[in-house]
């Protein structure tokens, strides 16, 4: 057995023993949060502990599922769709508010109106342009993959941002998605490690960020995968710039 089969093979254990321990994990937080004539009414501070519960199951589900999607794409499985970029993105941002900012998630929700949804965002220091085809056509390829890959790079970008967050969609064939924040930074001589597997730099802020060094990683897994390139522009002290570009399947 090669190594690359090993690798396989740990995935889908892993995928296969976690998947069901969480999903009821998940569904029986939810059914104590929102089934009250079931199961009782709980107090504030015990609707607060089942919520973080629930939003850490999710956070795993969804780690779990990106695991799958690299795994996938390295094998060349992608499921091509035409669909519209701003949904993606739109979705893309509300999962990566919801485990920095889980009370703007919330609001955002509930907002259907796009100018009053870019509103709302912007009093969150969160600016998003969209030009160029993609502002009115639909892309062509897996979606999922595309969600992933923008999550990661929000949820990288709200970690370290000092207050604001540009993000723009751009491009007449290929996607091209830009990410900056005003954060602290990545010196030169890290910028060709933070694509490897659990790096994870020193904090100058020596604030204790959550994570294990894996979004950048599948991240990049990804483009590679999808025969697309993603490079950085960062200043020490100034902020990053991440951009991806993605060829249509």
């Amino acid at each position: 057995m090669t190594g690359d089969d090993e690798r396989r093979r740990l995935i889908d254990l892993l995928i296969h023993d976690l998947v069901g321990p969480l999903s009821v994990l998940s569904t029986t937080a939810s059914s104590l949060l929102y089934k009250a004539d079931r199961y009782g009414p709980v107090t504030d501070r015990q609707k607060s502990a089942l919520e973080r519960i629930l939003r850490n199951s999710r956070k795993a589900q969804t780690l779990i599922q990106e695991m799958l999607e690299i795994s996938r794409s390295e094998e060349g499985v992608f499921q091509k769709e035409h669909f519209p970029v701003e949904k993606v993105l739109r979705e893309s941002l509300l999962d990566a508010l919801e485990t920095t900012l889980p009370e703007a998630a919330e609001k955002c929700c509930l907002i259907e109106d796009e100018k009053e949804f870019l509103s709302l965002l912007q009093t969150h220091g969160i600016f998003i342009e969209t030009r160029g085809k993609y502002d009115h056509s639909s892309f062509c390829h897996d979606q999922k993959k595309i969600r992933q890959i923008l999550r990661n790079l929000i949820s990288n970008a709200l970690k370290y941002r000092r207050k604001w967050l540009k993000l723009c969609i751009s491009g007449e064939q290929e996607l091209i998605v830009s990410v900056e924040d005003d954060g602290i930074g990545i010196p030169s001589v890290d910028q060709q490690i933070v694509f490897q597997r659990f790096v994870r730099l020193k904090n100058p802020r020596n604030i204790d960020l959550p994570g294990l060094g894996l979004g950048l990683a599948g991240v990049k897994a990804l483009v590679d995968a999808m025969g697309g390139e993603i490079t950085l522009v960062s200043r020490e002290g100034v902020g990053t710039c991440f951009t991806v570009r993605i060829p249509p399947l």
